[in-house]
C-alpha cells in the first residue's frame, strides 16, 4: 500500500514539473520512459527530458544523412548535409546543458537547450526555403525535439525562482 502512494507521489512529480510545457504530454511521456523517473527529483525530470531531446537529436542527425545521400539536387543535398551538421553540434550543446545542470548553472543550461533549439529551426526553415517536403517521420521527430525543448527550458526556468 505504502510503495502504490510512493510511485503516485512519484507520477505528481512528474506531471507538475510537465504541466508548464505548451505539450504536457510529450514531456510527461518522455519523462516515463525512462527506468529511472520514479525516483527523480526535479533536476533528475529535466535531465531525462534533456536525454530525450539528444536521443532526437542523434535520429534527426542520422535521419538527415540518409535523405542528403537519396536527393538528387545539389542545393537540397547541401542543405540537409547542413542539416546533418546542426543536429551533431546541438548534440554536443546538449551534452554541454546536461553537464551543467549537473553543476547547478541553470542559466546556462537554459541558454544551451536554446542554442540546441535554434538549430533546429535554422534546418527546418532551410529546408522550407528550397520547398521541400520532409518526411512525415522527420517532421514529427523535429516537432517533438521542439516540444522536449520548450518542455525541459520551462522545468529549468522553475528552478531559478526558487
Amino acid at each position: 500500500m505504502g510503495h502504490r502512494n510512493l510511485v503516485s507521489a512519484d507520477d505528481t512529480l512528474i506531471k507538475t514539473q510537465c504541466h508548464n510545457a505548451e505539450v504536457p504530454k510529450a514531456c510527461i511521456q518522455c519523462v516515463k520512459s525512462d527506468s529511472h523517473s520514479q525516483s527523480a527529483d526535479k533536476v533528475g525530470i529535466a535531465a531525462i527530458v534533456i536525454t530525450c531531446i539528444s536521443n532526437k537529436a542523434v535520429t534527426l542527425e542520422s535521419n538527415m544523412t540518409v535523405l542528403a545521400s537519396s536527393v538528387h539536387d545539389k542545393k537540397l543535398k547541401l542543405v540537409l548535409q547542413d542539416c546533418q551538421k546542426e543536429f551533431s553540434d546541438a548534440k554536443t550543446n546538449l551534452t554541454t546543458a546536461m553537464d551543467r545542470l549537473k553543476n547547478k548553472n541553470y542559466d546556462q543550461t537554459n541558454y544551451l537547450l536554446n542554442h540546441a533549439l535554434q538549430k533546429e529551426f535554422y534546418c527546418k526553415n532551410n529546408v522550407g526555403d528550397l520547398q521541400y517536403t520532409l518526411p512525415t517521420t522527420v517532421l514529427n521527430d523535429m516537432t517533438l525535439y521542439e516540444e522536449l525543448s520548450e518542455a525541459a527550458m520551462r522545468i529549468i526556468d522553475r528552478f531559478l525562482w526558487v
